[in-house]
């Protein structure tokens, strides 16, 4: 017999070998019907995988996050098996799920898939879901699975198959397909009843230009047609809310290829935004003890093999820049945090001194392929808001509490009311992705759990997300139509001070180690700015808005009334233009509209007559007219930049 732990603690005993579709049926049959696969120890499973020793479970629905992953999952292996109907002699690279439903990287040889061809797929998919064919996991030896994909003369599979070791590779099939896979998949295709293939695109296999590219076929499922109507309208709300195009609209940025892919240009309107986030943020820092510094765009080579950085994200980095002097090499700088470390280090320091906190908004430098590239949410060069805290031990707790406080209040100012905040520790088995002794590392996830739960935070605990040096406290944003984005985070570490070779005398006059903490409440300006647009569709909290109103004259005759108004209206720190254009009021108005301005102050002869502007807002229509004085303390407390 075995124990099986719930996640309510209690405990029920079952022989070795139960599944986690027998824990559910032996708690209800409603609940059977309802799991997709389980987490046994924390690992994703298979309903049907028997269960050999004492273990912790959690039945996943698709209402769970690792749920929803296996549904999609099992979504692209029945697509790869319509596209195999469909179309024989098709190869497969990879076919895994993403945030919203799944992708596959499919080579058809000489032919060119059309999304004219997405019904007759779809239909096919349906048509086998409607068999509820079984997803069948069998284990598989190394030269078993050579063969197999060497007789159906797939060179993607065999490629995968060699990087793997012997007694680690499964199959899975469901119907005519079979596929090399880790799994885990739902119990069967009886479940996947809407489908819609949602776009193509071009990927290189394994992410590689130099290598062939292959189709990539994105779509989506669902257990009810329902859910899926409700996707695709949000859908067509998030196409609205594209921040590339609201960004050309709106006229806040835009990208040159004779600049570069991936290398956005922030134009004035822009600029005038970024600007006042930075200024935001720097307030608030200055007043939480923050020291502000500047470092250089790049660094010597050295810098970065120090850090670690060189190791881990090397072949990530732009090519080196070399100079005259034989041997000598400079990289465009990755990350902040190496500089941060050389100002620590450029004088000595006591315990008095600390905690020390040094803010940058500093430019950093990734060669992302440029099939990632996406607007301002994946790009080569971005700015992070900063900054990098070095403390005693005993202080790390309270220095990380006071920047959940600051990353709130980010939050707080901007709208973003619903967020979860993810716990990403070292992935439980491969601990070669890190740097630093397990002593320091738990040391470490220690003070973040503690942490998160003296703040109240609602959190996650996921394994294998921190960053190399260090566990972090990401903070997972949904925004106004539902879409989780990772936005602020926060960061403990113990090692690159050890890297650094960083100290601090203590009060019993011996050196120490400080800690060091990361964080970034924005993340980086770029991405932030992007999720604001789309999270507020372009219509900015009216502190933040690059243009706070427009004042629309009904005729060229009222121009100069228009502009005394505008400079009046300056006088109380109100950002509005003119549109003197010899257009009609109503033109006017719809492209106010469209370029998202909160006011519109509109006057004619009545209301130069007597100083007025009559207001215009969106979403409320016509307010009436008012004065300047009335105007200012109308919108003072919208106008009033938080904190």
């Amino acid at each position: 017999m075995i124990n099986i732990t719930l996640p309510d603690g209690s405990v029920r005993s079952y022989e070795a070998g139960v599944t986690a579709m027998d824990v559910a049926k032996s708690i209800s049959e409603g609940l059977a019907r309802k799991i997709i696969s389980a987490s046994v120890n924390g690992e994703t499973w298979d309903t049907s995988r028997p269960i050999k020793q004492d273990a912790s479970l959690k039945l996943l629905t698709f209402d769970d996050t690792e749920g929803k992953k296996t549904f999609w999952h099992s979504s692209a292996h029945l697509m790869a098996e319509a596209l195999e109907a469909l179309y024989p002699g098709t190869k497969f690279g990879i076919g895994p799920a993403i945030e919203n439903g799944f992708y596959y990287d499919v080579d058809f040889g000489d032919k060119v898939l059309s999304s004219e061809e997405f019904t007759a797929i779809e239909n096919k998919m349906l048509e086998l879901a409607r068999t509820n064919s079984a997803y069948i996991r069998t284990e598989v030896s190394k030269a078993d699975a050579l063969k197999y994909f060497t007789d159906k003369d797939d060179p993607y599979k065999i490629e995968l198959i060699q990087d793997l070791q012997d007694g680690q590779i499964t199959f899975y099939q469901q119907g005519n397909f079979t596929d090399l896979c880790r799994g885990p998949h739902i119990p069967n295709t009886g479940s996947i009843k809407a489908v819609k293939l949602l776009s193509l695109a071009g990927a290189y296999w394994r992410g590689d230009e130099k290598r062939k590219q292959l189709t990539r076929i994105y779509g989506i499922t669902f257990q009810k047609d329902k859910d899926l109507k409700e996707y695709l309208v949000l859908l067509e709300e998030a196409k609205k809310r594209d921040h590339r195009k609201l960004g050309k609209e709106l006229e806040l940025f835009t990208f040159s290829e004779k600049v570069g892919m991936g290398l956005p240009l922030w134009l004035p309107k822009g600029a005038q935004l970024r600007e006042r986030l930075e200024n935001f943020l720097k307030k608030a820092q200055l007043k939480a003890g923050y020291l502000p510094v500047v470092t250089p765009h790049i660094g010597n080579k050295n810098l970065y093999i120090t850090s670690g950085h060189y190791e881990k994200y090397g072949a990530d980095s732009f090519q080196p820049i070399r100079t005259p002097q034989e041997g000598e090499e400079f990289f465009l700088k990755p990350m902040n945090c190496p500089h941060h470390c050389e100002i620590y280090k450029s004088k000595p320091r006591s315990y008095k001194d600390l905690p020390v906190r040094f803010a940058e908004f500093g430019t950093v430098y990734r060669y992302e392929q440029s099939g990632e590239l996406h607007g301002l949410t994946r790009v080569r060069g971005f700015t992070q808001d900063d900054a990098h805290l070095f403390c005693m031990a005993d202080q790390v707790k309270d220095e990380f509490k006071k920047v959940i406080d600051l990353v709130l209040l980010v939050f707080n100012s901007l709208g973003f009311e619903d967020y979860t905040a993810q716990v990403s520790l070292r992935d439980k088995e491969n601990r070669d992705k890190y740097i630093g002794s397990d002593e320091n590392w738990e040391k470490a996830e220690n003070a973040i759990i503690d942490a998160a739960a003296e703040k109240g935070l609602k959190t996650v605990i996921e394994y294998g997300e921190a960053a190399f040096y260090g566990p972090k406290l990401d903070f997972m944003v949904k925004d106004a139509i539902g879409r989780k984005w990772q936005l602020g985070t926060i960061q403990v570490d113990y090692n690159l001070p050890e890297r650094f070779e960083l100290e601090y005398t203590g009060s019993d006059n011996q050196k120490h180690r400080p800690v060091m903490i990361h964080r970034a409440p924005f993340g980086s300006m770029e991405r932030f700015v992007a999720v604001l647009i789309e999270h507020c569709a372009g219509r900015f909290p009216l502190w933040l808005a690059p243009e706070q109103g427009i004042i629309l004259p009904i005729s060229d005759k009222y121009n100069d009334y228009a502009y005394q108004m505008k400079e009046a209206l300056a006088e109380f720190d109100i950002r509005v233009t003119v549109d003197d254009r010899n257009e009609t009021i109503g033109r006017k108005i719809r492209d106010a509209e469209v370029h998202k301005l909160m006011y519109m102050f509109i006057v004619g002869e009545k209301e130069a007559a007597e100083n007025k502007a009559s207001i215009r807002k969106q979403g409320e229509g016509d307010l009436g007219a008012f004065t300047l004085a009335e105007i200012m303390e109308r919108m003072k407390e919208e106008v009033k930049v938080p904190g």
